[in-house]
């Protein structure tokens, strides 16, 4: 049973557009509101890219920590915005703080993604492993 969890949340984490797609897909067909539904699939999108940049991680850099400098970057971005909000406000708003945080995971790690991916097909194919 683990294992079948862990390789289906390998599949979607390895296609992280199509638990996007599904997301974005079926929230605006039961709601009707796009941006709502843009932001539910951002949000549970997130999940995926998290696992999936933090593995690409450590094959690119041959690292064992990927995960831990991801957690480590989404610390820093909730002390940086959280001090603007505490200046500006006088107060931390703490689910607006981990909204912003979450979103801005989801683009940073998107485009990570996206470079950490094209690196490793050029590095498969420069292998000559697919011959």
């Amino acid at each position: 049973m683990w294992n079948a969890l862990v390789s289906a949340y390998a599949v979607l984490a390895i296609g992280s557009v199509i638990p996007f797609a599904a997301v974005y897909g079926i929230s605006t067909m039961q709601t009707g509101d796009k941006k709502r539904a843009m932001g539910l699939a951002m949000d549970m999108t997130t999940i995926f890219l998290i696992g999936i940049v933090s593995y690409l991680l450590n094959r690119v850099f041959g690292i064992h920590m990927g995960f831990y400098i991801i957690l480590l970057f989404m610390l820093l971005g909730a002390g940086l915005i959280g001090n603007a909000q505490y200046r500006v406000r006088g107060k931390v708003d703490s689910l607006k703080l981990f909204r912003a945080i979450w979103r801005l995971s989801f683009f940073g790690l998107a485009a990570l993604y996206v470079l950490f991916m094209l690196i490793e097909i050029v590095r498969f194919l420069a292998s000559g492993e697919w011959e």
